[in-house]
């Protein structure tokens, strides 16, 4: 055999086994289409190492009771979830008139998500980092019995010790220590970062860590939520990370707009239970059974009723996404979104352009520098696609926005870990609160106006005036758009 048959055999062996290995994605892992091809492009134009990498980036997780939930909880959860459904079926005069006009949103979220509603809240809002952690490094130090942290990306710099240093002190003092972190998000941390904390009783797990912190099979699939739950009367939720840059203190973003909010009351023991199936999930010990953590069952004096909303690759539906669609198709008069990347697929689009459509004003605020090159320009072409149909799309100049925020009528909002992207949509585990109250709504609008002051009016026209070297960028990122 000559070394022209030699390569011939080689190369239909190498078409043939991509072959099965491309239909193998297409016929048993059942996904969304534009998200198929995305995948069937890989694995055609880099044959072999295509489906490599989509064993690391690509792979569906197993949904069958991901979070080994016993018969008796489920029967629990869905008990108080059919009681509350059957609730919002009755008309209540006692009832908050938001809440009637919003009840098919909370209904929606009974359903997918068992996200219980609760009434008895207090908030306060945060949208600077040293604010932020000023307000959780207090609440820390005033720990009674437990402090659980989760977080995406805790960074060994300067803040990252400082947290570390906060939380080893409260273990010393017998008070009870977990975090969570993300083994990719976190990737800078070592093994001896949490060595005292470890010495005191401090506990840590990571979640869907690395072999040999080499190899990462999970690398798609992140721990994306960040959440602080103090004695179960105190909880933090939204978009900081812990790292000297969500201070502004990296030159190349500079001032890190983020937005997280500090709650009280009935809902902290919902962001808590939240903590707990990620904890159980990622614990390397057995299965810590609720009674182990801190519960309040006392009647919060605050008013804002909240829903905490989970999503996540363990589930079928698109829980937070579908939520935003039904929020934007609810509208009346407007809708503010700020999204540090907005890469939508087609449902989500759609409900842009009919809200636009029926004359609602749709406000998209992005950051105006790229922290990912392709998302930065991907966001492009789906904000260009809307400026057709009237959206006002805004350029945030002051530095990096983080923000993942969404106001509909100054009347309803939530805040949370979900980005305007397939990763949050389908790959990433996120969470949001859900918050019906107009003057939270308010609040968060009022912040977005101002951040208006800081930023640029991405028009029809400017885009339209786009150079050739941009429109390739957009064409390429659109192409990756759904595996992004």
């Amino acid at each position: 055999m000559d070394i022209h048959n030699i390569i011939s055999f080689i190369v239909s062996t190498i078409l043939v086994i991509n072959t099965l290995l491309a239909a193998g994605v297409l016929f048993f892992e059942r996904r969304d289409i534009g998200y198929t091809w995305a995948w069937l492009m890989v694995l055609f134009f880099i044959p072999i190492l295509g489906f490599i990498i989509y064993i690391f980036l690509g792979r569906n997780l197993k949904r069958n009771n991901f979070y080994r939930l016993t018969l008796e909880e489920r029967a629990f959860l869905q008990s108080a979830v059919d009681q509350q459904i059957s609730a919002f079926g009755r008309e209540d005069q006692h009832r908050s008139p938001l809440l009637n006009e919003y009840t098919d949103v909370v209904r929606m979220n009974l359903i997918s998500n068992h996200a219980l509603l609760t009434h008895h809240n207090q908030i306060a809002i945060f949208n600077d980092g040293e604010q932020k952690f000023h307000a959780l490094f207090a609440d820390i130090r005033a720990a009674k019995k437990e402090i659980n942290v989760q977080y995406y990306i805790i960074q060994p710099d300067s803040l990252g010790e400082r947290l570390r240093d906060e939380l080893t002190k409260k273990a010393k003092e017998g008070v009870k220590v977990r975090v969570l972190y993300d083994e990719i998000g976190s990737k800078k941390i070592s093994p001896t970062f949490f060595k005292d904390l470890l010495d005191f009783g401090g506990e840590v797990e990571v979640f869907f860590p690395s072999l040999l912190r080499l190899i990462n099979f999970r690398m798609n699939n992140r721990n994306h939520r960040k959440l602080c739950i103090i004695d179960g009367k105190v909880a933090y939720i939204g978009g900081f990370n812990v790292g000297n840059e969500y201070l502004g203190a990296n030159t190349k973003f500079g001032y890190w707009r983020d937005t997280h909010l500090r709650m009280e009351g009935e809902a902290v023991n919902h962001i808590q239970a939240r903590f707990i199936l990620d904890w159980n999930q990622a614990g390397k010990h057995k299965k810590l059974e609720h009674d182990g953590f801190c519960f309040n069952s006392e009647k919060h004096e605050g008013d804002v009723p909240v829903q905490i909303v989970a999503s996540g690759p363990n589930s079928e539906d698109e829980h937070l996404k579908n939520m935003y669609i039904k929020l934007i198709m609810n509208a009346k008069k407007s809708v503010a979104i700020q999204t540090p990347y907005f890469i939508p697929d087609s449902s989500f689009m759609d409900a842009c352009k009919i809200a636009l459509l029926s004359g609602v004003d749709v406000r998209i605020m992005i950051p105006s520098k790229p922290d990912h090159p392709f998302v930065y320009w991907a966001s492009w072409v789906y904000a260009g696609e809307l400026l057709k149909y009237g959206a006002n799309v805004l350029l945030y100049e002051k530095g990096f926005l983080h923000a993942k925020t969404i106001v509909v009528d100054e009347r309803v909002a939530s805040v949370g870990t979900m980005n305007i992207d397939s990763r949050s949509f389908r790959l990433n585990f996120e969470v949001n609160a859900m918050i019906y109250d107009r003057a939270i709504a308010k609040q968060l609008k009022d912040m977005f106006n101002k951040d208006t002051e800081v930023c640029k009016e991405l028009t029809l026209e400017r885009y339209k005036e786009r150079s050739l070297i941009i429109k390739f960028k957009e064409d390429v990122s659109r192409l990756l758009s759904p595996i992004l």
